[in-house]
């Protein structure tokens, strides 16, 4: 499968730039374990491109294989038409930033970001110029002089991304750079990385478990599972079009009403049944919560199905309806906060939604 990311989603892609990053049937296997199983996977110039999947998945492997610190089982890895596959980290123009940021405690602010360019040999003048840009840039002159050790999380952060991004870096890796970070500094730092791969330009890739941050982050998607990509593109069509059941499960909430397709005709086991076309056998109908209306007397959907309300549950911008409907099955609906009358546990209802808000994938 390849992974085609552009900075718009919608450009054409034969209109657009050449790859910048290349990956060729790369797979990754310890002994019997296939940490990746062979993939392609093709990256362009200013891609802010999110690898995203469970623990265990193999985002971080392939990640470590863009940068040269695992060396692949099979195939070839390519940064701006160079072959890259046999040489090591320090020789591509790649950087990474990991989990633990790898700032050094014995220097302040300023040397910790200058570190790189003095290993280069890079002038002091120009050294002086290039860390006072980076500094401003990051949003942390006033701490150029500050210990390291007395920074916040959030500053560490902006340090270790302002040291990789000042050695001008084709690709920038990031590893789960926001896990460290609690829930609100979190969100504030998303807005860090999106306003620093703006001023700074270049191509940023990051691995994430987190759903929410990949779809803040990136302008395309690789979903992750098992050491394959099982869906790949922009956020939105990531989450209204899930290509599998995990893809559906993984990337926000979901409900999953299991059905057969006999001759085009989907019937599902909670009742519904709407034309659908495709291969005969068992399928799954993906609809997310807030697609599901409860239906007012004399009101009518595509596919309508009834059930009893088992829990409410207030969440202050909506309200999360739980249905028992047939076969032992949970429908999760979500509310607006402000909708009256408000539903009661116990309440026998019907619901309903439109075809064009689910989406039928194999069981």
């Amino acid at each position: 499968m390849v992974l085609q990311t552009r900075p718009d989603p919608r450009a054409p892609h034969t209109n657009g730039p050449a790859a910048l990053l290349k990956l060729r049937g790369i797979s990754k296997r310890y002994g019997d374990l296939a940490a990746v199983e062979p993939l392609d996977l093709d990256i362009f110039p200013r891609d802010f491109v999110a690898i995203l999947g469970p623990s265990g998945c193999g985002k971080t492997t392939l990640l470590r294989i863009i940068g040269g610190f695992v060396r692949p089982t099979t195939g070839t890895v390519e940064i701006d038409g160079r072959d890259v596959t046999r040489i090591g980290p320090e020789q591509r123009p790649t950087n990474t930033v990991f989990q633990g940021y790898g700032l050094f405690p014995h220097m302040n602010v300023r040397q910790n970001i200058g570190y790189g360019l003095r290993l280069q040999k890079t002038p002091r003048a120009e050294i002086n110029d290039r860390v006072a840009d980076a500094l401003r840039q990051s949003r942390l002159t006033d701490l150029a002089d500050r210990a390291v050790t007395a920074l916040s999380g959030g500053q560490q952060q902006r340090v270790a991304l302002a040291r990789a991004l000042i050695l001008r870096p084709k690709v920038l890796l990031l590893d789960e750079p926001l896990a460290a970070l609690d829930l609100k500094l979190r969100h504030v730092m998303q807005d860090e990385l999106r306003r620093l791969h703006e001023e700074f330009g270049g191509t940023f890739v990051f691995v994430t478990h987190d759903q929410g941050e990949a779809l803040s982050l990136a302008n395309r998607i690789a979903v992750m599972n098992a050491g394959r990509i099982e869906q790949e593109g922009d956020a939105e069509s990531i989450y209204a079009e899930p290509a599998t059941r995990f893809v559906a499960t993984f990337i926000g909430e979901a409900n999953l009403l299991q059905g057969v397709r006999r001759g085009g005709q989907v019937t599902l086991v909670a009742g519904a049944s709407f034309a659908d076309a495709g291969a005969d056998g068992p399928v799954t109908a993906v609809v997310r919560p807030k697609a599901v209306k409860i239906l007012a007397s004399g009101d009518t959907s595509d596919v309508e199905v009834s059930g009893t309300i088992t829990s409410v549950v207030y969440l202050g911008d909506h309200i999360k309806c739980s249905v028992d409907i047939a076969d032992e099955q949970t429908l999760i609906v979500h509310l607006d906060a402000t909708a009256l009358p408000r539903p009661v546990a116990g309440e026998r209802v019907k619901l309903g939604w439109p075809l064009q808000q689910q989406r039928v994938v194999n069981a």
